[in-house]
């Protein structure tokens, strides 16, 4: 069984960090591209990230380039978010997200397919 749990979210003030981890199991988890989207308080999903297999590529929303850097580490099969500068509007539940299919990457919004598994959540709230 797929599971993914994150952990690291968090209140913070505008301008200052985080870092999120996600820790995936069920799967061979080196031949996934891993992603990161987030659903902000009344709002739908938004992607923010990808990252390949390997960790060679990454993608990021514009909303967060420059902010937020995604990696991951195949050997303790976690995929982590960091986050810098994070400012009101990246209020939200950010979620952990595995591509349906290896080697691939097939998702790249937050219109998630319906086999994508994702992980519950965590809280991320950037307020004075």
């Amino acid at each position: 069984e797929v599971q993914l749990v994150e952990s690291g979210g968090g209140s913070v003030q505008p301008g200052g960090s985080l870092r999120l981890s996600c820790a995936a199991s069920g799967f061979v988890f080196s031949t996934y591209w891993m992603h990161w989207v987030r659903q902000a308080p009344g709002k739908g999903l938004e992607w923010v990230a990808s990252i390949s297999v390997r960790g060679a590529t990454t993608y990021y929303a514009d909303s967060v380039s420059g902010r937020f850097t995604i990696s991951r580490d195949n050997d303790k099969n976690s995929v982590y978010l960091q986050m810098n500068f994070l400012k009101s509007e990246d209020t939200g539940v950010y979620y952990c997200v595995k591509d349906p299919a290896p080697y691939k990457r097939t998702i790249q919004s937050g219109a998630l397919p319906s086999n994508a598994a994702r992980g519950q959540g965590t809280q991320v709230t950037v307020s004075s």
